[in-house]
């Protein structure tokens, strides 16, 4: 990675409305779901936006985190703290990769950089953000923390109607087809007749 001047016009613009995005409530929840679902392993972080990133930045947190949503069948099996940017950005990309095959969708994924380089720590939220909704919504005893930090996701409410149900709903005509109840021609003149205008 190379080392970054200041940004300046248009990109200035851009990164301070993505910057604006970051939510240090949203923080607050997240590094207290982080820290009681992988225990006292992972530490804390420092307050703050750099504190948050400095935090997740070398993958070792993320790797605990979502090592404990799987259970015994792990999917990242080593996660050991590195030194050089390459061993930690990878640790980032297998957490990025068992996140999505955990359930989290690719449009709630952030992108390596996005935590690494600090370039939108707003999707790191948002994908933490889906993995917690998703780790209460599959409500198989691996989640720990309060359930009201997150979302349950929609599940599906599948009914099934027999033949009879299916017929009887054909007869019935619904409101939202409207009624003739009420209605009568009287009044009306016959088409093509000209408007009277008095």
């Amino acid at each position: 990675m190379a080392n970054k001047g200041p940004a300046y016009g248009l990109s200035r613009e851009v990164q301070s409305k993505i910057d604006k995005k970051y939510d240090p409530e949203l923080e607050e929840r997240l590094v207290s779901w982080i820290m009681a679902q992988c225990d006292a392993d992972v530490g804390s972080p420092e307050p703050g936006k750099t504190g948050f990133q400095n935090w997740l930045k070398d993958g070792c947190v993320l790797g605990h985190l979502i090592n404990t949503l799987y259970g015994a069948n792990k999917p990242i099996k080593k996660v050991q703290t590195s030194g050089m940017a390459f061993k930690q950005m990878e640790l980032i990309s297998q957490f990025l990769n068992a996140a999505e095959r955990y359930g989290v969708t690719k449009t709630d994924m952030f992108q390596t950089v996005d935590l690494w380089e600090g370039k939108d720590l707003a999707a790191v939220q948002r994908t933490l953000m889906a993995l917690g909704s998703l780790a209460v919504t599959k409500d198989d005893g691996l989640y720990k923390g309060d359930p009201a930090w997150f979302h349950k996701k929609s599940q599906e409410n599948r009914r099934e109607f027999t033949d009879e149900q299916l017929k009887e709903g054909q007869s019935v005509i619904g409101l939202q087809m409207g009624t003739n109840k009420g209605a009568s021609q009287a009044g009306m003149t016959g088409y093509g007749r000209p408007r009277q205008i008095l």
